[in-house]
C-alpha cells in the first residue's frame, strides 16, 4: 500500500444499486468510483468476486479462481448483441437481492446470451487455449450434468483422472464451453471497470478467503493438498475454538491444508493463487489471516468446535517471493503473540476495528492512541454490526457509559469530533475518528457513511439465511460525498 494517508469505502459489487436484482460490473459501478474519485477516496475495498456457492457466501465458492457470473453486466451483454430489451424488461428486480430468483432467472439468461455469442472467434479460443478456467469449467460441467457433489460422482471423475476429462469435456463440449463463456465475459468487464479505477486514480482492495470449499473445483483438483481421507473425504475440518462469542467455537466445516504437503511442493498452488489475486486487485486482504501461523482443526463429523487441536500453519515460508507490500492480513479474533510476531516478520499491516475498541480496557488495541502507521482502520467490517446498528442496540445505561468512553478517548488523543447522540451522528463520528487516526489507511464501509442499521447489515457470522442480500437503492447523495471529502482534506491531505 501506499506510504501516504488515504481513505477507502467498503462496498461489495452486490450491494451497488442495478436494475436486474443485484449489483454488477457496470454504469453504477462506474458512476460509484467516479464519485469516490471527487470525494478525494484512494482505495475502494470490495469482498471476494467468486461465484458463489451454497449459502450464497463469496467465502464458499465452486472455485476459488473464479468470477461471480451474477455480477456481468447484463446491459453490456446486450450492447454485444447477446440479448435483447424485450428479454432485459422481465428481469427487472427492486430491493434485496434475491438469491433463489438469480439462481432460476439469470443462468437461463446467460445460457441465452451464450446462444448468440461467436465462440469460435480468435479471442474466445486464446481465452479458453490459455487454461486458467480448465479445472472451474470441467467442474461446473459435471455439477450441471451428473449434480451432487464431487463425492458422489463416478470412481474416474471423482479422482479426476485425465481419460474421464477428456471424455467429460468431449460429450459436454458446449456445456464446458458455456462456463467459460461466462468466466470469459466477466475478466473482460472486471479488467475494464479496475482499468477505469485506476485510471482515476483509485485502487481496489480484493480480498481472498483462508479456506476453500469442500465441494470445489479446487479440492476436486488437488485433494493431495488437504487433509482428506482414501475415498477423498475430509478428515480434519476447520473452525474456531470456544470463546467470549460462543461456548461451542464455531465449526465452519471447511476442509483444511496439508500444509506438508504443499510445503513439498514449494506452496506452488498457493502462491499461484496468492499471484492470481494480486492480478486481479490492486491489494489483497487475507481472510484469517491467523491460520497461517496456526489454525484450530476439528474432527471432521463433530458436532462443535469444542474438542479441536491448534497446529502450525506456514507462517512467513509462504510469502517468499510475494509481493508484500500489496497485502492486508485480517489479524482479528484471538490473537496470540505468535500471530503478532508473524505479522511483524512480514510487515504487513493489520486491520483496527473501532467498534471493538470502546470496552473500557485502556490497553484495547483498537483504541485510537493504539493505533499505529503501519495498519487499516475501519470503522466496522461486513462481519459485524453497523455503528448505527451497534448504537441502537444499547440500552440508555450502556449508551451513556459507551459514549463517555469514546468522549474520554477523543479528550486523550486531542481529536475535535463532535459526538452527537444519535445513532446517525455517532456513525458521523466514527468516520471522522478513523480518518484522523494515525492510520495510513483508514476505511469506512458504506453503511457507516451513511447512518444504516443493522437492517442494513451485510453478515451475521454462524447464521443461515439473510446473509449477503443488502444493497443500496441509489448511489450515496452529494451531500454525503461531500461530507466526506472535507474529512478527507481535514485529516488525509
Amino acid at each position: 500500500m501506499d506510504n501516504v494517508r488515504s481513505a477507502g469505502v467498503l462496498l461489495h459489487i452486490s450491494s451497488l444499486p442495478a436494475k436486474y436484482g443485484i449489483g454488477s460490473l457496470g454504469k453504477e459501478a462506474y458512476r460509484f468510483a467516479k464519485r469516490l474519485k471527487k470525494a478525494g477516496v484512494r482505495y475502494w475495498q470490495i469482498l471476494p468476486l467468486v461465484q458463489t456457492g451454497y449459502g450464497d457466501s463469496p467465502y464458499q465458492s465452486v472455485s476459488c479462481s473464479s468470477g461471480n457470473p451474477y455480477f456481468i453486466d447484463l446491459d453490456l451483454l446486450a450492447g454485444q448483441g447477446l440479448l435483447t430489451k424485450k428479454e432485459l424488461k422481465s428481469l427487472v428486480r427492486k430491493g434485496d437481492v434475491d438469491y433463489g430468483a438469480l439462481y432460476t432467472e439469470r443462468y437461463q439468461t446467460l445460457r441465452t446470451a451464450y446462444s448468440r455469442f461467436a465462440f469460435d472467434s480468435a479471442e474466445f479460443r486464446a481465452y479458453v487455449d490459455e487454461g486458467t478456467h480448465e479445472d472451474y469449467a470441467l467442474f461446473m460441467t459435471a455439477k450441471t450434468v451428473f449434480g451432487g457433489s464431487f463425492i458422489d460422482w463416478e470412481e474416474d471423475l471423482r479422482r479426476h483422472e485425465s481419460a474421464a476429462l477428456e471424455k467429460l469435456r468431449t460429450d459436454y463440449h458446449e456445456e464446458y464451453l458455456f462456463w467459460l463463456f461466462l468466466q470469459y465475459e466477466f475478466d473482460l468487464q472486471w479488467k475494464a471497470l479496475k482499468q477505469y479505477c485506476n485510471l482515476l486514480g483509485i485502487r481496489i482492495i480484493g480480498d481472498i478467503p483462508l479456506y476453500v470449499a469442500y465441494d470445489s473445483a479446487d479440492v476436486w483438483a488437488h485433494p493431495e493438498l488437504f487433509k482428506l481421507d482414501e475415498d477423498l473425504k475430509p478428515k480434519k475440518v476447520a473452525g474456531v475454538p470456544p470463546d467470549y462469542f460462543s461456548e461451542t467455537g464455531q465449526l465452519w466445516g471447511n476442509p483444511v491444508f496439508d500444509w506438508r504437503a504443499h510445503q513439498k511442493e514449494g506452496y506452488r498452488w498457493w502462491r499461484a493463487r496468492l499471484n492470481r489475486a494480486l492480478e486481479t486487485y490492486d491489494v489483497v486482504r487475507i481472510d484469517h489471516f491467523r491460520g497461517l501461523d496456526r489454525y484450530y482443526e476439528v474432527d471432521a463429523g463433530e458436532k462443535t468446535a469444542v474438542n479441536g487441536e491448534w497446529q502450525d500453519g506456514p507462517k512467513d515460508e509462504l510469502f517468499k517471493g510475494i509481493d508484500k507490500t500489496r497485502i492486508i492480513a485480517e489479524d482479528l479474533g484471538e490473537i496470540d503473540d505468535g500471530v503478532r510476531s508473524l505479522i511483524k516478520r512480514t510487515g504487513l499491516p493489520g486491520m483496527k476495528v473501532l467498534l471493538f475498541a470502546f470496552d473500557g480496557n485502556e490497553e484495547n488495541a483498537f483504541l485510537p492512541h493504539n493505533i499505529d502507521k503501519n495498519c487499516v482502520c475501519y470503522t466496522g467490517t461486513h462481519d459485524n454490526d453497523t455503528v448505527a446498528g451497534y448504537v441502537k442496540s444499547l440500552s440508555p445505561e450502556e449508551l451513556l457509559l459507551f459514549r463517555s468512553r469514546v468522549a474520554k478517548e477523543l479528550d486523550l488523543v486531542g481529536m475535535d469530533v463532535r459526538l452527537g447522540r444519535t445513532p446517525e451522528s455517532i456513525a458521523r463520528a466514527f468516520t471522522e475518528i478513523a480518518l484522523a487516526s494515525k492510520a495510513n489507511l483508514a476505511i469506512v464501509p458504506v453503511q457507516d457513511l451513511l447512518g444504516l442499521d443493522n437492517g442494513c447489515r451485510m453478515n451475521h457470522p454462524g447464521t443461515d439465511g439473510g446473509n449477503w442480500v443488502w444493497r443500496l437503492r441509489k448511489l450515496p447523495s452529494g451531500v454525503v460525498f461531500g461530507r466526506l471529502k472535507r474529512l478527507i482534506r481535514k485529516y488525509r491531505k
